[in-house]
């Protein structure tokens, strides 16, 4: 299920001089705002937990999982250069997985480590707060991850709807509207790290065990349906 020259292929693409800067820009700037609000603020618990869910997880984890995801299909699809690829004798759904798992890997690195930096420096990782995100980031890069390849495989405006997704779906109504909630990565990830961190500093509307089937259950059905969907992509030798 997992072809390596995929792969390197895959991390080449994502990695890239652009996507690069993006990537390496939005962590920088978590670490910047950290320092400073330790710097101003000193060590405390509940200010930590604010920056890392309302900038981290909020912000930038469904921002790199956009970046990741959509990058990871998506520009081989649009410029045909994915014929090359699906002429070669790898399954599809073997092509689907392996752009999975290298999405997932530069999302969590590129979210994850930054946010337990972040929350070191914030407080220490007083009341497990630094774990905590660091968790909710691990386990939201997946599901991001599978969403927003599907989103690559499936449409020509990935990025614009990725997007809208992080940044209106996530940011606004996830947080503002209850039945948005329900149905927000943000939230399965929060009730994940609510479990780790300190009594009243993570808070979630939805439970641990719903979250938990939620976020495996959008990431496996994703990941089939992506799989499918490139299935269905005819070469032009085989019409």
């Amino acid at each position: 299920m997992y072809n390596p020259t995929v792969a390197r292929l895959t991390y080449r693409a994502l990695l890239g001089r652009r996507r690069a800067l993006i990537l390496f820009a939005l962590p920088a700037l978590l670490i910047l705002i950290a320092t400073a609000v330790r710097v101003f603020n000193g060590a405390d618990d509940q200010i930590a937990a604010d920056v890392l869910g309302g900038f981290a997880l909020a912000t930038m984890v469904p921002l790199i999982g956009v970046i990741a995801g959509t990058g990871a299909i998506g520009p081989e699809i649009d410029d045909g250069s994915i014929v090359y690829l699906l002429s070669k004798p790898v399954k599809r759904p073997t092509i689907i997985f392996t752009k999975l798992i290298v999405a997932i890997a530069v999302t969590m690195v590129f979210s994850a480590v930054p946010t337990f930096v972040a929350g070191m420096i914030l407080n220490g990782n007083g009341q497990q707060v630094a774990v905590a995100y660091t968790v909710a980031a691990l386990v939201a890069s997946i599901a991001y991850s599978a969403l927003f390849l599907l989103l690559g495989t499936v449409s020509r405006h990935a990025v614009v709807i990725g997007l809208v997704y992080a940044l209106v779906w996530e940011a606004l109504f996830g947080s503002l509207i209850s039945g948005a909630k329900t149905l927000s990565v943000q939230q399965w990830a929060l009730a994940v790290a609510q479990k780790v961190s300190g009594e009243g500093l993570v808070t979630s509307d939805v439970g641990l065990p719903a979250a938990v089937a939620l976020l495996v259950g959008v990431t496996v059905l994703a990941t089939w349906y992506a799989g499918q969907k490139l299935r269905t992509l005819k070469l032009a030798g085989e019409e």
